[in-house]
Parts: structure tokens; sequence; C-alpha cells
């Protein structure tokens, strides 16, 4: 485990990339595939992820460039837990709207289909109404009697917390360091 638990904090950014990505990637198959339009807050989840991206990629970069000797960047490793942290949040608030705990904003309450490109362009002429979005509080979607904004919470949170575990990882974890070794010169003998 102490081998894997190295890998994973030295080489944090690479594998917060690759789960952005793959959230992302995941989002956009049930869109696609799956026919479920996003809602606002599902929209404001996926910018979340956006920014992952754009911190971990160039952290990324600067590890493979600077040939590793340092692991991953503290600093990178530290803007992916807030990054993550407001992913999780987001995603929270989202799912505890969804159960009916607290109201979410007025913008998430309509009904509806997203508006197709014919549509956009109307509005864009000033000649079609807004288009009407998928209401945030109805699940669309779960597993295990988790919506789709409770799992990107779960796993949001997990990703902060190994982006922490990257961002204070232990002196062994990093390149090592000689010791300083002050030498001493002996004192002459002094005459009696």
């Amino acid at each position: 485990m102490r081998p894997a638990y190295r890998l994973l904090t030295r080489w944090w950014t690479a594998f917060a990339a690759l789960a952005a990505m793959a959230m992302l990637g995941g989002a956009h198959a049930f869109e696609r595939l799956g026919g479920l339009d996003p809602c606002p807050l599902c929209l404001r989840q996926r910018e979340v992820f956006w920014a992952a991206l754009a911190v971990a990629v160039p952290a990324t970069l600067w590890t493979v460039f600077s040939r590793a000797t340092r692991g991953t960047p503290r600093v990178g490793a530290f803007m992916l837990f807030v990054v993550f942290a407001t992913s999780a949040i987001t995603a929270g608030f989202h799912a505890g709207g969804e159960m009916g705990w607290w109201a979410l904003p007025a913008s998430c309450q309509a009904g509806g289909e997203l508006a197709d490109i014919a549509a956009l362009q109307a509005l864009a002429n000033g000649t079609a109404p807004p288009p009407e979005f998928p209401s945030c509080g109805e699940v669309a979607w779960s597993l295990g009697g988790i919506s789709m904004a409770g799992w990107n919470a779960l796993i949001s949170a997990a990703l902060a917390i190994f982006s922490v575990l990257a961002a204070k990882r232990p002196k062994d974890a990093r390149a090592p360091h000689e010791p300083l070794v002050v030498a001493t010169e002996p004192r002459p003998e002094t005459a009696r």
C-alpha cells in the first residue's frame, strides 16, 4: 500500500486530470447517450471539473518537464483541493435540494426541454421566448438510492481528500535532502 500511496501523491495532478476527464466524459455520456438534459446546477458542476483540468494539466506538465524531482507541485495539489471541495459543496447543495432538505434557486425550478440550435438562433434574434431547462429538484438518474448529484458530491469529496494528502505528503515522498554536515576543526593545543 505504501508504494501505491507514494505513486498517487507523487503524481496526483496527473491522476486528478484523469479523474476530471472521466467525470466530464461521464456527464456528457449521460447527456448524449442517455438523453438526460443537464439542469443549471449540473452545468455548474461541470464547470468545476473544467477548472480542475485547468489546474491539473499545467501542474502535471510542470512535473514531467522538471523530471518529477520534487513530485506533484504542492501549490497545484492545494489548488485542486479547493476546486474539488467547491465541486463537493455544489453537488451536495444540488443533492440536498433534490431530497427536499432546502429550496433550490428560482432558476432551477423551471421544467421543460433544452433549446436546439434553431431555437437559440431565434432567441438571439429576439423572436423566441427563453428556453426552459430541466428542474434541478427532480432526480433524473440514481444508483443505489443516490442521485447523480449525490455521487458527484461523494466522488468530489474523495478527490478533495486525496488532494490534501498530496499537498501534505510526508517528506519521504519528496526528493531526499542531504543532511547538513558541519565540519569542525580540532583546536590547537596551547603551550603551558
